[in-house]
């Protein structure tokens, strides 16, 4: 009953709409996805709530009127050091309550551009118990497909494992956006990186890996950041990599996205920067044929994003690569008998029965014995696997992590905008880039957004009425590498925000202010607890100047780094070809591998990144 009483307070049911009655049982749903500290923690706090409750009208708050819980919320909310506990509590439920309100409504239909490419995939409950290949690819996200492409092109006898499944794009319009979020990621979205602040950190687990989830938008690796690759860090690859990234757009038929979808929200953005004079202008994506569904996040539904299970693979299957579904990797083998030193000799997986269940049995796993294995589990998946393999001895090993920490703020305009009618990632302003700030024009489906609503109660719901008329931005910003990747068994993250970081997140919420006003916005959505809205500039930079970034709704999408390439062998745990040090056939062809933050969304970095360092192993 505490999960009723929690979400008839937060969404202040007052029992005139069907709609919330429903939203408890959702957010069952929700919560069962999610790892067992968030499950515990929201359910905690449901019971907090109730005693609070009890104690204040002697009855627990399903058993309350609606004015009733409304007092019990004012006091509440009347203690600033609550606020920030009561937005994390709200987002699970605006995230089932996003869901009931979409079905309400009736889901959009959508059809499909065009039939997906055929894969060859296997699940791992059928792969045999010993087998053998050229080469093993662990990961099937942006990396760890083109390696597969490039090395199954070659020839080679490849096997890429994924430790998720494989979710074809018809699937997607048959399932509401959050059943797909709670399976396409990983933890059910809620991996977290403690620290100062804590940041909320989620990563696809999927064929196709993150790819499936993001949103499409492809920036090309800046000069500038190349250079500081190859002059700084002695990543020989970076020199060359120009042609790889033309290579990777080709392959995801990257252009630039018509304006006939851009949508409501990427409009407001346009006028807005063209009012200012800023730099702005449609972002470059990998969707032809977009419908402005406004998904990408949760899996096209169209098939217009050319993810890489719609690209690549199809590409690295048909030239024999072969995938293996539901297999966790537990760890790369070595022989350590062989003439000049430790090699690669294969990898041992875990696999996963027809139900998805993990195998927990010596005799529930596999090998696959190969002189070759490319580790692209990801920035926060590699490190572990190393660890697991006895090969994560190196001191820089899950260090350097950096994250593109981000921010969103909302504009209230008078008339609709309906901002989830459009293309999801719509508008790139790049007047900041100069000082590591990128806003993207960015909306999702209804609860999802890295945005949180404010208010709780009466105040919330009519936030919730009222979310048509609210434009979007968010912005990242390129950091520092203020993280580490703990763990061997267990990934554990650590992430600790900058000083030089905090303040261009403060120059990053003041920017999107001022370009949403430009546009006409009749006030803006802070994302600050203590101060959730502003009608002017004035009030703006006074809100600002009283508040630190941590006070912010911060969330995070692009983890690199932590199994970085450079030439020093103190420094990097990858040389500067992308050969792990310390062991011979162990290539890294991830996120992890990129030695700094790329300070643009990285998919276009990874691919171009992955298909260098294959490549530069067959030139060998």
């Amino acid at each position: 009953m505490s999960l009723t009483g929690l979400v008839a307070a937060v969404i202040a049911d007052d029992g005139t709409a069907d709609w919330p009655t429903r939203v408890p049982a959702r957010l069952e749903t929700v919560l069962a996805s999610m790892p067992l500290p968030a499950r515990v923690g929201v359910r905690a706090a449901a019971r907090g709530l109730d005693a609070y409750a009890m104690a204040r009208t002697g009855r627990p708050l399903a058993a309350l009127t609606g004015p009733e819980r409304e007092s019990v919320l004012a006091g509440l909310v009347a203690r600033p050091a609550l606020l920030p506990f009561l937005d994390v509590l709200k987002v699970p439920v605006l995230l089932a309550a996003g869901t009931e309100r979409m079905l309400e409504d009736g889901l959009p239909a959508h059809g499909l551009t065009r039939a997906d490419p055929p894969l060859d995939c296997v699940p791992s409950y059928a792969w045999p118990a010993r087998s053998t290949a050229d080469a093993v690819v662990i990961g099937s996200g942006a990396g760890g497909a083109m390696a597969a492409r490039t090395l199954a092109r070659a020839g080679l006898d490849v096997v890429v494992l994924e430790e998720g499944q494989h979710h074809p794009t018809e699937s997607f319009a048959r399932r509401t956006p959050l059943e797909r979020f709670a399976e396409l990621y990983r933890d059910g979205g809620a991996t977290v990186a403690v620290g100062s602040p804590p940041l909320l950190l989620p990563v696809g687990r999927a064929v196709g890996g993150t790819t499936v989830v993001n949103s499409g938008t492809c920036y090309r690796t800046p000069d500038h950041v190349l250079a500081r690759w190859s002059t700084d860090f002695g990543f020989a690859l970076a020199e060359d990599l120009g042609r790889h990234l033309d290579d990777a757009e080709r392959t995801l038929r990257v252009a630039t996205q018509p304006l006939d979808v851009l949508g409501g929200n990427g409009r407001i953005a346009l006028t807005g920067a063209g009012r200012l004079g800023w730099h702005a202008a449609p972002l470059r994506r990998n969707a032809p044929g977009c419908k402005g569904s406004c998904q990408c996040v949760v899996g096209c539904p169209t098939g217009a994003k050319q993810s890489v299970q719609l690209s690549v693979l199809p590409d690295a299957c048909a030239a024999g690569a072969r995938i293996v579904t539901g297999a966790r990797v537990e760890r790369v083998l070595v022989g350590t008998d062989r003439p000049g030193g430790p090699r690669a000799a294969g990898v041992r997986v875990r696999r996963e029965d027809a139900a998805g269940v993990r195998g927990r049995r010596e005799d529930d796993g596999f090998e696959i014995l190969a002189p070759l294995v490319v580790v692209a589990a990801g920035a926060l998946g590699s490190p572990p696997l190393l660890r697991r393999s006895g090969l994560g001895r190196h001191p820089r090993l899950g260090r350097n992590l950096s994250v593109h920490p981000a921010t969103s703020v909302a504009g209230r305009f008078a008339e609709p905008v309906t901002a989830w009618q459009g293309v999801l990632q719509s508008v790139g302003v790049e007047e900041h880039h100069h000082a590591g700030v990128l806003i993207e024009a960015t909306a999702t489906p209804p609860g999802m957004g890295s945005f949180v609503l404010p208010g709780v109660g009466g105040e919330l719901r009519r936030e919730l009425e009222g979310a048509d008329r609210l434009a979007t931005l968010g912005a990242m910003i390129a950091d520092l590498p203020s993280g580490r990747v703990l763990g061997r068994d267990r990934t554990l993250l650590r992430y600790d925000l900058h000083r030089r970081d905090a303040g261009r997140l403060m120059r990053a919420v003041r920017a999107m202010g001022e370009l949403l006003f430009a546009a006409g916005a009749e006030e803006v959505l802070t994302g600050i607890p203590a101060a959730p809205w502003v009608r002017g500039l004035t009030d703006l930079d006074a809100v600002l100047a009283g508040t630190s970034a941590r006070q912010l709704h911060l969330s995070a999408y692009h983890p690199t780094g932590t199994v970085a390439a450079g030439a020093n062998p103190e420094g990097f745990p990858v040389d500067g070809t992308g050969q792990l040090r310390g062991a011979r056939g162990v290539l890294v062809a991830d996120g992890a591998l990129l030695p700094s933050c790329p300070e643009v969304n990285p998919q276009l970095s990874i691919m171009a990144t992955a298909l260098a360092v294959t490549t530069a192993y067959l030139g060998r």
